[in-house]
C-alpha cells in the first residue's frame, strides 16, 4: 500500500452561513456529550461498586448521545447486516473521528486506542469516561494488556479495535496489523471468542470531495470539526457488520488479521475505493 498517511488538504474556507451553522449547532452538541457524560459519571457511582466491569445500564446512555449526534449534525447514519450476540470483539476500518459516534450509536462498545489519546485534551477525558482501553506498543506492556483484555473479554464486553493502526481518508482499507490479533489466542479466549469485522464507509454531501469526513496524518481536530458542523448539506455514514469469525477455526493470528482485513475491505462501496484509486493517480501516489 504505497498512500502516503500525512498527506493532508487544507481546512476549506467556511462562510458567514457556514459559520451560523456551526455555531447553532455546536452549542447543541456539546450539552449533549456532557450532559451525557454527567449522568453517565453520576451513574457509574452506583453501577461500579453493584457490578465491577459489567456495566448494565451506562453504555445506553452512549448510545443515546451519538445516536443524537447524527441529528443534530443532520447526517444520516445507517446500518447492515446483523451485530453478533456471542462474546468477542470488532474489527473495523478508520477513517474519521466520526467513526466513535457511529460505531457506539448502534452497538454496546468499548475501544482500544493508542495510549497517547488518553492525554488530549477533550477527547482523552471522553475516551477514559466510556471505558476505553489504553494501550502502550512497548514490548514490555505486552503481558500486562492481555490480561486487560482477557479481563475485559471475559466480563462481556465487546471490544473493538482499528487494526489498520492509523486513520485513513475513508477512500481504502490499508493492511490490518496483526499484533492484537494474538490476544484472541489465550488459552482462555480462544475456544469462546468470535471477531466480528466492520466496514464504516462515509459517502459524502453532494458537491463535495469523497474524502470529506476522513480525518488522517497531521490534520488537526478542531477546523475538521468545524467543516463537518458548518456543511450546508449532510452526506451519511453506512455500518455494515460482516458475518462472526470464530478464532479458533483460524491457524494463527495472521490467518485471522488476514480473513478480517479482507471482510472489511470488502464492504467498503466500490466508488469510495475508485474515488481513492482516482486520487492516488492524479497525484501520482
Amino acid at each position: 500500500m504505497s498512500w502516503t498517511p500525512e498527506r493532508a488538504p487544507d481546512a476549506p474556507r467556511i462562510g458567514a452561513a457556514g459559520w451560523l451553522r456551526a455555531g447553532a449547532r455546536a452549542p447543541v452538541l456539546i450539552v449533549v456529550i456532557f450532559g451525557g457524560l454527567a449522568l453517565m459519571l453520576a451513574l457509574r457511582l452506583v453501577e461500579r461498586p453493584i457490578y465491577g466491569l459489567h456495566r448494565p445500564w451506562t453504555p445506553w446512555i452512549t448510545q443515546g448521545v451519538c445516536r443524537l449526534a447524527f441529528v443534530i449534525l443532520r447526517m444520516k447514519h445507517r446500518v447492515e447486516g446483523a451485530q453478533m450476540k456471542v462474546e468477542g470483539a470488532i474489527v473495523a476500518n478508520h477513517g474519521s473521528w466520526l467513526d466513535i459516534l457511529a460505531l457506539n450509536a448502534r452497538k454496546r462498545i468499548y475501544f482500544v486506542s493508542k495510549s497517547e489519546v488518553a492525554s488530549w485534551p477533550g477527547i482523552g477525558w471522553l475516551a477514559k469516561a466510556t471505558g476505553t482501553v489504553f494501550i502502550n506498543r512497548a514490548p514490555r506492556e505486552a503481558r500486562a494488556q492481555r490480561e486487560i483484555f482477557e479481563a475485559r473479554l471475559l466480563a462481556g464486553h465487546k471490544l473493538l479495535f482499528f487494526p489498520e493502526g492509523t486513520s485513513t481518508d475513508g477512500l481504502r482499507v490499508l493492511p490490518f496489523k496483526t499484533t492484537l490479533f494474538a490476544a484472541f489466542f489465550a488459552e482462555p479466549l480462544r475456544d469462546r471468542l468470535h471477531i466480528q469485522p466492520v466496514t464504516v464507509a462515509y459517502r459524502a454531501p453532494e458537491g463535495a470531495p469523497a474524502r470529506f469526513y476522513g480525518w488522517w496524518g497531521e490534520m488537526d481536530f478542531g477546523p475538521h470539526l468545524l467543516k463537518v458542523l458548518s456543511a450546508r448539506r449532510q452526506g451519511s455514514v453506512t455500518v455494515t457488520y460482516h458475518s462472526p469469525l470464530r478464532v479458533a477455526d483460524f491457524e494463527s493470528r495472521k490467518a485471522l488479521a488476514r480473513a478480517c482485513e479482507a471482510a472489511v475491505r470488502g464492504g467498503l462501496p466500490a466508488e469510495l475505493l475508485e474515488a481513492g484509486a482516482a486520487d492516488d493517480a492524479a497525484l501520482g501516489v
